[in-house]
């Protein structure tokens, strides 16, 4: 999805793991993978328009150092960790009034801050979440929420920043599977962003839960000679209301503006400024597939026929919602002048 330049410590591709040599940090695969790449972690979310796969390489500068830590795995370097672990709903039992979900969660990033704790990496900067069925009832309470108590008490229990500073992230929903959660993590805190237009996630009223979702709007992340900015998956709110039920259209033109808004509070924070949607690479979920050409046609029109995205097919973490839009963003520090 980008050029791998020399001086960058992370960056993004959509090249296959087998591809990718010595550069490799870590890979996603969504849709269906190949048989050889297997070492990927498989998100399995269909790609539009025609399905089969495509990829999200993380690319860094070694030496790495890989481990295992029960079902988490990671591979850093001196700078930024990639892990990633899947959990099966049918090893956990509901135990009282904690579903087997809010379990799964909260062991799932009980495992992440244990491996954090190993490795040395003190600061998630960003996280992916994959759940199946996202939207569904679980016993009197929506699965997505479910799964935001065991991410919260999890967070709680670590002594993890779980309001203001937590980290950025997305939640999205597929129709089958297990649960997947990969993450990347640095030694150096992030700065967390919000959004002017939105209250913070973690403050939403108790209508959408009992415990509000822990991430922020988008982080930003310094790493020698770059800096690296991570949006969170953005949609069509403004407040804390889902705005144009419906619409595909007004959806996607909203989930834009928060973006741009996004990216302006991004630059009062870098050191480097620089950051535009048109040069931001794009993750967009859509809920209907029938609903891609409408996005796509928004999306080229408002950020250029050159844009970088890909596009998967998945449920939004409120049923009403029809688009999401996660992106990342690339600085390169300039070169030192050399005295003439």
């Amino acid at each position: 999805m980008s050029t791998l330049h020399p001086s960058r410590l992370l960056d993004l591709q959509d090249i296959a793991p087998a591809k990718a040599g010595t550069d490799l940090l870590g890979s996603v695969c969504y849709g269906v993978p190949l048989a050889q790449d297997q070492a990927a972690v498989n998100a399995p979310l269909p790609v539009l328009p025609a399905g089969g796969a495509t990829y999200t390489t993380w690319l860094s500068s070694g030496p790495f150092v890989q481990g295992q830590q029960g079902a988490l795995s990671w591979c850093h370097n001196e700078h930024v960790l990639f892990g990633s672990i899947c959990l099966r709903e049918a090893d956990f039992s509901a135990a009282g009034n904690v579903s087997v979900l809010q379990q799964l969660s909260q062991a799932a990033y009980e495992a992440v801050f244990a491996a954090l704790q190993t490795t040395g990496f003190a600061y998630l900067a960003r996280c992916w979440n994959y759940l199946p069925r996202i939207n569904l009832d679980g016993g009197g309470l929506e699965r997505y929420r479910q799964f935001n108590i065991g991410r919260q008490d999890a967070f709680i229990a670590a002594g993890q920043a779980w309001l203001a500073g937590s980290p950025s992230a997305c939640a999205l929903g597929s129709s089958s599977g297990d649960f997947i959660l990969y993450f990347l993590a640095s030694r150096v805190a992030p700065l967390a962003i919000e959004n002017p237009r939105q209250i913070s996630a973690y403050r939403y009223p108790q209508r959408y839960g009992p415990r509000s979702p822990t991430f922020s709007r988008a982080s930003l992340l310094t790493l020698p000679g770059q800096e690296v900015l991570f949006i969170s998956g953005t949609a069509s709110i403004v407040g804390h209301e889902s705005l144009h039920p419906g619409d595909v259209a007004a959806q996607t033109e909203e989930t834009l503006r928060n973006i741009d808004v996004v990216v302006e509070q991004a630059n009062l924070k870098s050191a480097l400024g620089g950051f535009s949607a048109r040069d931001l690479i794009l993750k967009v979920f859509v809920r209907h597939a029938v609903d891609l050409p409408v996005v796509a046609g928004i999306l080229a029109e408002r950020l250029g026929e050159g844009l970088e995205a890909i596009y998967l097919q998945a449920d939004i973490c409120r049923a009403e919602l029809l688009v999401e839009i996660e992106a990342f963003g690339f600085r390169d520090a300039l070169p030192p002048k050399e005295n003439p």
